[in-house]
């Protein structure tokens, strides 16, 4: 069993951040809602350490979110950050304010004291700050371990009962030193050993599924996805010709896409793969459909229905496996939170197949960790570090309602735009990159007469988690090439546009 570090959740906007720094440390971090443990669960579980999140509430409203006291003395270490720290102040009995017109957002100096939490770390560095209330005074007991300028308690610390807290954010990148910070806790205060590494992972999964899945039949919906293809590659590690694989062709995919999954995982590594042509099935139940939630959903149900059809050719099956990843179950997981944007990677399961268990080898990974494991396993670059595609494909990148023609210019839009990106070095400084079918015309001019088609928006974020995300600063000339070709070559397009929105306010996709 690996060491475990809880990060305990209180609607933090980056739980799942501060469980990637955790584990970046080779420390395995698990988030857990607040509302959904117990401090006896919590002693079963043997954590060798809890790390509260930052949340938008403050302490003292009696609607906020809370925890029982006797977490503070179970002798396990608690690094509490933002909101986290005051809730730690707050039931260790000390005092939270509201900052009024002293709080802080973004950078800030960060003058720090001695204290095992700020190991290797100079007396004055950046870190960013970000809230409303401060803890205006520490619990007895308690020592101040830092400041800013306006914040007289930016840090606090018990080093007796192993508690400290934080009143900025150490898991985000503007903070200088914050990976040290995570890392001191982990190694000098909680006394972690590092043994979170991703050969182990990989011996231990193929171990286990070898053992539980020997001589049962196992089918899994392949999209092409790096999620599915490390599920894939996985299992087949373990179980070999007794995987299935159906991947379902919904037609929304890019230019050649199709033919390139099926080659990679039929032709190149010899697994059983079943390829289901569904384009013309798809569109006709997307027909007439504008809105980007109901594409979603019809895509999703009929993407099961499909796969359900193909799963009854096979017979019975014993297993049924998923590619769901760590970010899926948390995110669907929430009572709370607002629907951005319907996930289908987890829910809605076949009802009609006959299996006995669900396999998710990879439901303990982030995608970093995903890719890790993908390359290890011999998957090839191009596929691991494939570029993040929305499960419903094209469909939300078609802005209004699908057709057949739709797709085919985007397909050729988005092909081009993604040629131009990799014939230069750009494309090591972009995270994502795709072209987005407007539902908007535009008057243009080809070959001396008036044009009127199309305007595509062209997208490119950098980002090193996709929580948030910068557009891409692209060279003029790679812009000028795509929009020269894309107008040039496809006749329905008459401008291109290019998106300069970050996230937030947008979201990465533009539905």
């Amino acid at each position: 069993m690996n060491e475990k570090i809880l990060v305990l959740d209180f609607g933090g906007q980056y739980n799942q951040l501060i469980a990637r720094r955790v584990r970046e440390q080779n420390v395995y971090a698990e988030i857990r809602p607040y509302n959904k443990i117990s401090c006896e669960y919590i002693k079963i579980n043997a954590y060798k350490g809890i790390i509260f999140t930052g949340g938008p509430n403050s302490v003292y409203d009696e609607k906020s979110p809370h925890f029982d006291p006797e977490i503070l003395s179970l002798g396990i270490p608690v690094l509490g950050i933002c909101y986290g720290a005051q809730l730690m102040a707050f039931l260790a009995g000390g005092k939270v304010s509201s900052a009024f017109d002293k709080s802080e957002y973004g950078n800030t100096i960060l003058n720090v004291e001695k204290s095992p939490l700020f190991e290797n770390i100079p007396k004055e560095s950046r870190c960013f700050m970000s809230h409303t209330d401060y803890v205006s005074e520490v619990p007895e007991d308690f020592d101040v371990i830092a400041t800013t300028k306006n914040c007289p308690v930016a840090a606090f610390s018990s080093s007796v009962k192993k508690l400290y807290g934080v009143q900025f954010h150490p898991e985000v990148t503007h903070t200088e030193y914050g990976r040290t910070i995570i890392r001191n806790f982990l190694y000098n205060i909680c006394h972690c050993s590092g043994d979170w590494k991703m050969d182990d992972f990989i011996e231990k999964t193929v171990t286990k599924y070898k053992k539980e899945l020997a001589g049962k039949k196992v089918l899994l919906a392949l999209s092409g996805g790096v999620d599915s293809s490390v599920a894939a590659a996985l299992l087949y590690k373990a179980v070999g010709d007794n995987l299935n694989c159906v991947f379902v062709d919904h037609g929304l995919l890019r230019k050649n896409e199709g033919d390139f999954v099926e080659n990679t995982f039929k032709d190149r590594f010899g697994m059983k793969l079943i390829r289901v042509n569904a384009e013309e099935r798809f569109l006709g139940k997307l027909k007439g459909v504008t809105e980007p939630e109901q594409k979603r959903k019809i895509i999703g149900k009929e993407f099961i229905s499909v796969f359900e059809e193909e799963a009854k050719k096979l017979g019975k099956i014993d297993i049924l496996a998923q590619g769901t990843i760590y970010p899926d179950i948390i995110e669907s997981g929430k009572d709370d939170s607002a629907v951005i944007k319907s996930h289908h990677n987890v829910g809605g399961l076949p009802d009609v197949i006959d299996f006995e268990s669900i396999a998710e080898p990879i439901n303990d990974l982030f995608k970093d960790e995903v890719r890790q494991v993908g390359l290890k396993l011999g998957l090839p670059n191009e596929l691991v570090y494939r570029q993040p595609f929305p499960g419903p494909g094209l469909a939300v990148r078609i802005i209004g309602e699908i057709t057949e023609e739709k797709l085919n210019i985007l397909k050729e839009a988005d092909a081009i735009f993604r040629e131009e990106i990799d014939r230069c070095q750009q494309k090591t400084d972009t995270n994502q990159y795709f072209a987005v079918l407007t539902n908007t015309c535009s008057v243009g001019v080809k070959g001396d007469a008036r044009a009127y088609g199309y305007v595509v928006a062209l997208r490119a974020v950098t980002t090193d988690d996709f929580m948030t995300a910068e557009w891409t600063r692209i060279p003029y000339e790679v812009l000028e090439k795509t929009s020269s070709r894309i107008t040039g070559e496809i006749k329905e397009i008459t401008r291109v546009v290019y998106d300069i929105t970050s996230k937030p306010p947008a979201t990465v996709e533009w539905e």
